[in-house]
């Protein structure tokens, strides 16, 4: 194999290859060898058929496919052989070709930018430590009593108001027909959430024990049959019983319940949930800070080829006339998020930071843990989608590398309230024509991405 620079401009490179026709039959003879044991024409017994009635045959198609293999492990070697960081696929422009003649190709080539990092320690960013006040403790502590509070009988003379429990069972009817799922037992709501049908709560206001109550409320547009979607229905309730919420205390019993040890411990965990809700967002806003500058103060070439895919990536669900419209702001985009990836991407390598396998799988865990009772459903999307734990690797691959970029900065850590944290978050979330910007890296596809682009 021959392999010539062609020609060089910008980024792209195009390269002349010749592969001998020697070659080329060396490898036309092997596989007509390998189709002799498998092929089976009338007249001939199993793997007796001569290789020239083989090539006879299906000589066009064999050569084909021969060509097609010697393509793709040349077009690899003559890469490697020019040491070429490829942006992309390569194009390929077919010269000569034909049994008994060299193959001669074209290999169209956009490469990687070469990316000469300057030094940070003239960025300077803010850290925030969000003091989380005691006040709010107790809010999220009542809110958590209230969601699992409990119920007690109520006098059979009593009747409902709004927060209490109703149990009951029902007998359902559409234009004096029953029909499937018309029939409820010992149905059990709390008066105020509307949680069962539209309306149907206040018309249990005032019920007893024992009663027996017509209620009127409207199936769901979206109910599973059809002909029942929007109909109106007729209820026929017996009222098993009705119950008051009883005031729970708030004590060492009730965080036990709750999984803590006891009521400090509990409001431990409840402060450590409340300020890394606070954190995840308040970094990502540091984070900005640090990639804006580095963006500003790096110029770097970028293959046109990388641009088009990352508009088409960002664009695919958006109708033709809307990708028109914001043309111009999607490739100012799509440059900055192929700018940023090249320049962590750049840095990363330079520091040999890698992701290993536990990683991921520590990370897999963590998330499983922060969503009981989803556990199983967690664990299944990354064991069918691999691109999913793909994205996983490359989201923490480039949290190490913005952790190393805040090591070598000016960082000042910032003791701030929840007052202040919720005016700075409302700030950087305010709408503006760099919103999407903001997205450069934390997207899965540009995650993933960072360690792809630079490989040869």
């Amino acid at each position: 194999m021959k392999v010539e620079v062609k020609s060089k401009k910008g980024l792209r490179t195009i390269l002349s290859v010749i592969v001998d026709k020697k070659n080329i039959k060396t490898k036309m003879d092997e596989r007509l060898k390998e189709l002799q044991k498998e092929v089976s024409l009338k007249g001939f017994r199993p793997g007796k058929v001569p290789t020239e009635v083989i090539k006879n045959q299906f000589g066009k198609s064999i050569y084909g496919e021969v060509v097609d293999k010697i393509l793709r492990e040349t077009t690899t070697k003559a890469i490697d052989e020019k040491k070429l960081k490829v942006a992309g696929q390569p194009k390929i422009d077919l010269k000569q070709f034909g049994e008994g003649k060299d193959l001669n190709y074209e290999l169209q080539i956009d490469c990687l930018p070469s990316v000469v990092l300057k030094t940070f320690d003239k960025f300077k960013a803010t850290s925030f430590k969000v003091k989380i006040e005691d006040k709010i403790i107790e809010e999220k502590l009542k809110d958590i009593a209230n969601q699992n509070k409990k119920f007690e009988d109520k006098n059979e003379s009593e009747k409902a108001i709004n927060g209490d429990q109703v149990i009951f069972n029902y007998s359902a009817t559409v234009d004096g027909n029953k029909f499937d799922g018309s029939e409820g037992k010992g149905v059990q709501l709390e008066l105020g959430k509307d949680l069962f049908l539209k309306g149907f709560d206040e018309q249990l206001i005032g019920v007893k024990k024992n009663d027996i109550k017509i209620l009127d409320a409207t199936l769901p547009a979206n109910h599973p049959k059809k002909e029942l979607a929007n109909k109106k229905t007729k209820f026929e309730c017996k009222i098993l019983n009705v119950k008051k919420p009883k005031a729970s205390k708030i004590d060492d019993d009730f965080a036990k319940l709750m999984g803590a040890k006891d009521i400090k411990d509990l409001r431990s965990l409840i402060e450590k949930q409340i300020s890394s809700q606070y954190s995840k967002v308040l970094n990502s806003i540091t984070k900005k800070e640090i990639l804006d500058q580095i963006e500003k103060n790096h110029q770097v070439d970028l293959p046109q080829n990388l641009i088009d895919q990352e508009i088409s990536i960002m664009t695919q669900s958006l109708k033709p006339e809307e990708k028109e419209k914001h043309k111009s702001n999607n490739e100012k985009l799509a440059k900055s998020r192929i700018k940023l990836g090249l320049l962590l991407n750049e840095y990363g390598e330079k520091n040999n930071l890698k992701v290993s396998d536990d990683e991921v799988r520590n990370e897999i865990q963590n998330q499983i843990k922060g969503m009981p009772g989803q556990e199983k459903m967690v664990l299944e999307y990354y064991q069918k989608n691999p691109s999913a734990s793909q994205s996983l690797k490359g989201s923490l691959y480039e949290e190490k590398i913005i952790e190393l970029i805040k090591s070598k900065i000016n960082l000042t850590t910032k003791e701030i309230n929840t007052k202040e944290a919720e005016k700075i978050i409302a700030g950087f979330n305010k709408p503006n024509v760099e919103t999407e910007k903001r997205k450069t890296t934390s997207s899965p596809k540009n995650k993933s991405k960072l360690k792809k682009i630079s490989k040869k």
